[in-house]
């Protein structure tokens, strides 16, 4: 799958928004930029370790992280380069720049995908005035200034364990990233002197490019509809090509108790691979438990202790043409395979469109 950050596969809007954030952090600070490109597999330690997550936090399970061995993973943030660059700073400030795309299990709408594109960027001073709440928030005015002027921001606190008083970054009522000061115990495990002060911040490229062109549909930025993708190389606003009919399709399905929309989400898109694109949401409606059903519903979905009952809805929807009812109807019926684990096979959803 193609990086969209990487301007070598071509142009793109996800990368003129990474040049927005950077050149108006440039002019505004008016200290060296260090953009990086990493290899998107990277180490466990960096990953997790060196950036204070918790051995038990629930991130590192293999029902969200994807495992390359056992000391390496498919990055889920941009952030596991910033261990090894802090390692190598010798500048008295800089500004570290990584983007690129990112690997994690997640659900299927349309403000979320498996492959987001990131941004991570953290202003690091090795001595002198620390900085501080006051930086952060000129950081976040600048940012959001650049791309989304005059736009409602708030900015809850949120705690992440690579930084202190940390916050998530809303913009018309949109997640649009994170950050907080650096924690010192980042900086000095990397060995920089205990006078050292940052600012880390990380930025989802998708959903600002989303809110800068006013997209509605995630999917759209990968379409290969060239009254789509002819928009989608620069920030102007984007043209609505045309308005596909959604068709819904509920299924219920029996699936293990600790199955979550993530793992649901996941185990969809392998099943459909590249059709999963005609997907727009993946929406429990619904849980119920193996001990609070009735046995008629037991026997029906053949349904075992151990389980539980998913009332799955399905907005079936190509981003690019309209789906007939047989194709709509064979893309449920590969959903409901790849989910239903109960001894009985037999579709129960209603259909609708």
């Amino acid at each position: 799958m193609r990086d969209l950050t990487d301007p070598t596969a071509g142009p793109h809007a996800v990368q003129l928004v990474v040049d927005t954030v950077i050149d108006a952090l440039e002019a505004a600070w008016n200290i060296p930029v260090l953009r990086y490109r990493g290899d998107p597999v990277v180490p466990i330690r960096d990953h997790y370790d060196l950036l204070r997550y918790p051995a038990d936090a629930v991130t590192r399970n293999r029902r969200y992280s994807r495992y390359v061995d056992a000391d390496r993973m498919l990055r889920a943030h941009t952030t596991a380069h910033i261990p090894a660059l802090l390692r190598g700073l010798r500048e008295p400030e800089i500004l570290l720049a990584v983007p690129g795309m990112c690997y994690r299990r997640d659900v299927i709408d349309r403000h979320h995908v498996a492959e987001p594109h990131h941004l991570d960027l953290w202003r690091v001073r090795r001595a002198g005035p620390p900085l501080g709440e006051r930086d952060l928030t000129g950081m976040i005015d600048v940012v959001v200034g650049a791309l989304l002027p005059g736009r409602p921001v708030t900015t809850p606190a949120s705690p992440h364990p690579y930084t202190v008083d940390g916050r998530e970054i809303y913009a018309d009522g949109i997640e649009i990233g994170e950050c907080g000061i650096a924690h010192p115990e980042v900086l000095t495990t990397a060995g920089l002197p205990a006078s050292a002060s940052g600012l880390a911040m990380g930025l989802g490229l998708d959903r600002l490019t989303m809110l800068a062109k006013g997209v509605d549909d995630i999917r759209l930025l990968r379409s290969r509809d060239p009254r789509v993708a002819g928009q989608m190389t620069d920030l102007a606003p984007y043209r609505p090509v045309s308005s596909m009919p959604p068709v819904r399709r509920d299924l219920s399905v029996a699936v293990a108790a600790d199955t979550d929309a993530e793992v649901l989400g996941d185990r969809v898109r392998g099943a459909l691979g590249p059709d999963a694109e005609s997907l727009e949401e993946v929406a429990v409606l619904s849980e119920t438990v193996y001990a609070d059903l009735p046995e008629p519903a037991r026997d029906r979905l053949g349904i075992r202790e151990g389980q539980k009952n998913v009332l799955v809805r399905l907005v079936i929807r190509h981003p690019d043409r309209t789906l007939t009812t047989a194709e709509a109807n064979a893309i449920r019926d590969r959903v409901y395979g790849a989910l239903h684990a109960g001894t009985v096979k037999l579709l129960t959803g209603k259909n609708s469109g």
